[in-house]
């Protein structure tokens, strides 16, 4: 009986996923409707993300438009951004709220790419207890024999691979996003 892999790379993707999720988040000196998914406002009471209640346009390289579907909920979203980590001060006309993106200087791509980089390795420590965890199974099966030494090496060497693939896998998407952070 060799290890059942596949839990454990379900939760190694997710790793991934939640590393692409945050990586889309980042601003990369382009205007990106991703950029607001994180921040929620107070609609009757209840944290709800400005998407669900907005059309949002990036109407050039360093513009979003923000158009609320409900005009009283325009003063809540202008505050939740205005509170969140996004440094941009929104600008209201009483139909719209545009969010002006600065050009990013050399320093703020430098931090930049260190919170990439930061990112990265705690993708990669999240992908490695995934892998502890397996071959926690292993040795626990082969405690209770119903392992062989030759299936707890196979197994082992099989989550090896699955985590080299997808640490590899991180180092890539680090790589591209501060590639594209770090270009002008």
């Amino acid at each position: 009986m060799k290890l059942d892999c596949k839990p454990y790379e379900a939760k190694m993707k997710k790793s991934i996923d939640s590393y692409a999720y945050t990586l889309s988040t980042m601003r990369a000196g382009r205007a990106s409707a991703d950029v607001l998914s994180p921040i929620k406002f107070e609609y009757y009471g209840s944290p709800t993300p400005i998407s669900q209640m907005a059309e949002i346009k990036a109407t050039d390289a360093r513009t979003l438009v923000i158009q609320p579907w409900d005009a009283s909920t325009m003063k809540a979203i202008e505050k939740a951004i205005l509170a969140s980590d996004l440094g941009i001060t929104p600008m209201n006309d009483g139909k719209v709220i545009r969010l002006t993106f600065p050009q990013l200087t050399e320093e703020r791509r430098r931090e930049m790419a260190k919170q990439i980089a930061k990112y990265g390795e705690d993708a990669k420590v999240a992908i490695r207890n995934v892998r502890r965890d397996a071959n926690d199974a292993t040795k626990e099966a082969k405690k209770k024999s119903e392992m062989t030494e030759d299936e707890v090496k196979a197994s082992d060497k099989a989550v090896q691979d699955m985590t080299d693939r997808f640490i590899k896998e991180i180092d890539k998407m680090t790589e591209e996003k501060t590639k594209e952070i770090m270009e002008i």
